[in-house]
């Protein structure tokens, strides 16, 4: 009776027979592992996430990249070519008309080597295109990998050399991108900066416009411009402006002989405020012929001979 007294009663204790498993209960089960190690935590699907995303993507300069573009109609598609543009594939629509163009373009691709030629029907073509009119040729350009901004600075000091850069503030056409490039490259500069939002980037267009410079020399992305700036200007080197009403004439101004950026602002609007506040300096360009402005690729080229005259 006292037996069943003791299973009927709610206290709990030790079960007959338990084989241990309360000592067991009372061992440590050892450290707790970190968040991303313990299955089902939210760490753990995040970084199992990451590590996939990682699987997919090929290894990038810590500048970026930008998205693949693609090059579209016969002309263009041959001029890309001819001006040495990054290819990765190109397009041919199935029973194309095979006209001197087409010649043009699938000789080009071969001779260059390292392009995909691939036949696809018109449907896909238009599919790709989003209905443009692509006459049966699609180039498609790889992503462009930017440098870092700091990247511009290392590699003038590297050559042993003071640092010559080209900043563009609000500019966003690409062909005065890729005039400034090919500025760069003719004058011994060491990069060109530009945001990352809101202004042209290396497409197509610019990489024609280089004629062929802007696979020497490299262009940087700047998550912000200003920021960008005042780190150049920590690093020694002198931040110069381009304004109509700066307050020096590039003439006078020996800040050239040294490390220097020089930034070009926007046709019309010119530097943004806060890209002028961050200036050591702000210099205007005479112009006796009484124009009021000029364009980026312009007003940089004429900075840029300026510069290397003074450094030579």
């Amino acid at each position: 009776m006292a037996a069943n007294n003791r299973r009927m009663s709610g206290k709990k204790g030790a079960q007959v027979g338990s084989g241990g498993q309360r000592r067991r209960g009372l061992e440590g089960k050892g450290p707790t592992p970190p968040a991303e190690m313990r299955k089902g935590h939210a760490k753990q699907r995040a970084a199992q996430a990451k590590a996939r995303r990682a699987q997919g993507r090929t290894p990038q300069r810590r500048g970026g990249r930008s998205a693949s573009e693609l090059v579209v109609g016969r002309n263009p598609v041959v001029e890309a070519l001819r001006e040495g543009v990054p290819a990765s594939t190109l397009y041919v629509q199935q029973f194309i008309d095979n006209d001197e163009r087409v010649r043009e373009a699938l000789q080009l691709a071969a001779e260059r080597g390292g392009i995909n030629l691939m036949e696809a029907p018109r449907p896909e073509l238009d599919r790709m295109t989003n209905g443009l009119n692509h006459q049966g040729l699609v180039l498609q350009v790889p992503p462009y990998e930017y440098a870092h901004p700091e990247d511009l600075v290392a590699a003038a000091h590297d050559e042993g050399q003071d640092p010559l850069i080209v900043a563009l503030d609000g500019v966003t056409d690409p062909r005065n991108l890729g005039a400034v490039v090919r500025s760069v490259s003719a004058f011994g500069g060491h990069g060109v900066l530009v945001p990352e939002r809101r202004a042209a980037g290396m497409t197509a267009g610019a990489w024609k416009t280089s004629a062929g410079t802007a696979a020497r020399t490299p262009v940087a992305r700047a998550t912000n411009l200003t920021r960008a700036l005042e780190a150049y200007k920590k690093a020694g080197v002198i931040v110069v402006g381009l304004a109509a009403d700066g307050e020096a004439e590039l003439g006078d101004l020996e800040a050239l002989d040294g490390p220097v950026a020089i930034v070009v602002g926007s046709e019309g609007k010119g530097l943004s405020r806060l890209v002028g506040e961050t200036c050591d300096v702000r210099v205007r360009i005479p112009m006796p012929g009484g124009a009021e402005s000029l364009n980026a690729g312009v007003a940089a080229g004429i900075v840029l001979y300026e510069a290397a005259r003074r450094r030579s």
